[in-house]
């Protein structure tokens, strides 16, 4: 009779043994819950707390890759976990509260536009764990899913404290979101952070400038953040003009 996997796990006891690390997936899963947690408050009409949970969701899931890196918890499991919580986290969500607040009223216009934004996040994803091993790591090639997701969620929680209605700025609110969504899956670069090395020293001013940083995001959080998702998001077509514009220099071409 043929031995089954559930019984050659058993029998094996390397298989037995592997567990996943404690540390970095409970900031996955808390990430995941705030993802879940801002779709269920915009199908409550909240769209306030949706838009905040979604920033949450974003700072834990930059803190559960550090952590994983700090201790040398990384795993393949983890890896993938992160990938499936990001999904929700910065795809389904942001693309059901935009669609909630403004897109409805749009008809089929609203959840194609949705749906840019979806398909989006889910390419982006796949193609990053794809090519991991292969692009260069200073730079994600497109906006990754989580700066979109905040760049959506930052629209929606400065236009209510603004005092509009989805309803009123439903027009901008698809074109951002399908600007978000095609970004994603753009070749344009964009600057990661993943050359700065927690555990080694810094400069006086990076210290000063992260306090700057607080201080600038906390005066006007709503706007501030906007604006900062905003900048970087069109940071990556900025730098790509830039590299195009060198290399024809450097072939000894004027720009048309």
């Amino acid at each position: 009779m043929p031995i089954t996997r559930n019984r050659k796990a058993l029998m094996n006891p390397e298989i037995r043994r592997r567990g996943i690390y404690i540390l970095p997936n409970l900031f996955t899963t808390a990430a995941l819950f705030a993802g879940f947690y801002a779709i269920v408050q915009a199908m409550n009409m909240r769209f306030e707390h949706a838009a905040v949970a979604i920033f949450v969701a974003m700072v834990l899931d930059g803190l559960d890759g550090r952590v994983a890196r700090l201790t040398h918890t990384q795993s393949e499991f983890g890896a993938e976990y992160d990938s499936l919580s990001d999904m929700v986290s910065f795809g389904a969500a942001p693309a059901l509260v935009i669609y909630e607040w403004a897109l409805r009223g749009l008809g089929r216009w609203g959840w194609i536009a949705a749906f840019v934004y979806c398909v989006g996040a889910a390419l982006r994803l796949a193609r990053f764990n794809t090519n991991i091993d292969v692009v260069d790591k200073r730079y994600f090639q497109g906006m990754p899913s989580p700066a979109a997701a905040a760049l959506v969620a930052g629209f929606v929680w400065v236009m209510i404290d603004m005092g509009y209605t989805g309803e009123e700025v439903r027009w901008p609110a698809s074109l951002l979101t399908v600007f978000a969504g095609i970004t994603m899956v753009s070749n344009f670069p964009y600057w990661s952070g993943k050359d700065i090395n927690l555990r080694k020293t810094v400069p006086f001013m990076f210290i000063l400038a992260l306090v700057f940083g607080f201080v600038f995001v906390s005066a006007y959080p709503q706007g501030n953040l906007f604006l900062l998702f905003l900048v970087y998001a069109i940071s990556g077509y900025a730098l790509w003009a830039w590299r195009w514009f060198k290399r024809r220099k450097s072939r000894g071409l004027s720009p048309p």
